[in-house]
């Protein structure tokens, strides 16, 4: 049980949209992802999903029963979709982003669009 440096982890890796484990929190992932670009709308059935911008800017699209709406996150905002709402996360510019999941949380949720090439559909990666 060492420290672990965010920087140093999100230096370990360059992909999009593919996050690493950094941690565990009793059943909870830990992960840190690069983001640019448009994620896919998907909907977490079971769990909400939390979001903590580290450094650029998140824009989370939502489909709520008054309407759709855009969340727009700047460095050091956290925001939580709630479960059971379909959500579009997108990043106008390089992000980075830290989120706190259950274990064995599939990135695109239990039911999603179509997953582009761009889009890690996976429960994290182990840091390398």
């Amino acid at each position: 049980m060492e420290p672990i440096s965010l920087t140093a982890a999100l230096a370990s890796f360059d992909e999009r949209w593919s996050p690493r484990i950094v941690t565990a929190v009793n059943d909870y992932d830990v992960r840190v992802a690069k983001v640019e670009g448009e994620h896919v709308w998907h909907v977490h059935d079971h769990t909400d999903e939390f979001f903590l911008v580290l450094d650029g800017e998140l824009h989370i699209g939502l489909r709520e029963p008054a309407g759709e709406r855009t969340v727009v996150l700047p460095k050091g905002s956290v925001f939580t979709v709630p479960r059971g709402v379909e959500h579009k996360p997108c990043a106008p510019v390089p992000t980075q982003i830290l989120l706190f999941e259950p274990t064995g949380t599939l990135t695109v949720g239990d039911r999603h669009d179509p997953v582009p090439d761009h889009v890690d559909a996976t429960t994290g990666h182990a840091l390398s």
